[in-house]
């Protein structure tokens, strides 16, 4: 069983930076960022594989930047210049399957989850 926990959620003014953290017990071939915000469905934030590739959604590309410490087990978010927009609770998830490019935009098809890391964007 895979088990995934993100850190590193808070509450910061429009503008700042938040580094978010999910340690996993295994790492297996894909993970990546997702967020849900109030009312709104999720979507994929930033996705990497084993092979290195990454994919980011075209809301974050330039602010955000996702990476991996293959001896930890731990995936990371970078994220800057952050937006009110960029509230929401920010979950990880992996997948053995799918690449990163496939991740990004298949949610509903991560096989495993993290209980999520709240991420609150005041302007």
């Amino acid at each position: 069983q895979v088990q995934l926990v993100e850190s590193g959620g808070g509450s910061v003014q429009a503008g700042g930076s938040l580094r978010l953290s999910c340690a996993a017990s295994v790492y297996i071939y894909s993970m990546g960022w997702f967020r849900q915000a109030p009312e709104k469905e999720r979507e994929g934030v930033a996705t990497i594989d084993l092979g290195g590739r990454v994919s980011y959604a075209d809301s974050v590309k330039g602010r955000f930047t996702i990476s991996k410490d293959n001896a930890k087990n731990t995936l990371y978010l970078q994220m800057n210049s952050l937006k009110p927009e960029d509230t929401a609770m920010y979950y990880c998830a992996a997948d053995s399957r799918m690449t990163a490019g496939q991740a990004l935009g298949n949610y509903n098809d991560m096989a495993y989850w993290g209980k999520g890391t709240l991420v609150t964007i005041s302007s």
